[in-house]
């Protein structure tokens, strides 16, 4: 018998910008350099850009593509659920260690 987690994989942000846009709006969307793969509909704990956990969000779209300077990067689109609490982000940003 094994333990499942709800979250099987996690968001972090490089841009404090982006970060706040998300937890201002409730919406929000970030750029990753790179083909990367992020499963619509699942929700993951976002990570600050310095590894804290911050909240959990909802991935609403993918899109990887080759932009005009010919860079493979991957937009992500995603849904805030809500912020984690004090005691949840603590825990979330220990098992990330």
């Amino acid at each position: 018998m094994g333990f499942q987690t709800e979250f099987n994989s996690v968001c972090k942000f490089k841009s404090d910008q982006e970060l706040y846009e998300l937890l201002e709006y409730g919406k929000g969307k970030m750029m990753k350099s790179g083909f990367r793969v992020f499963p619509a509909g699942q929700k993951v704990i976002a990570y600050t850009p310095d590894n804290q956990a911050i909240a959990i969000v909802k991935i609403v779209a993918s899109i990887a593509e080759i932009n005009f300077q010919g860079e493979e990067v991957t937009q992500v689109e995603m849904e805030l659920i809500r912020k984690l609490n004090e005691e949840e982000a603590r825990v979330q940003t220990a098992l990330a260690y």
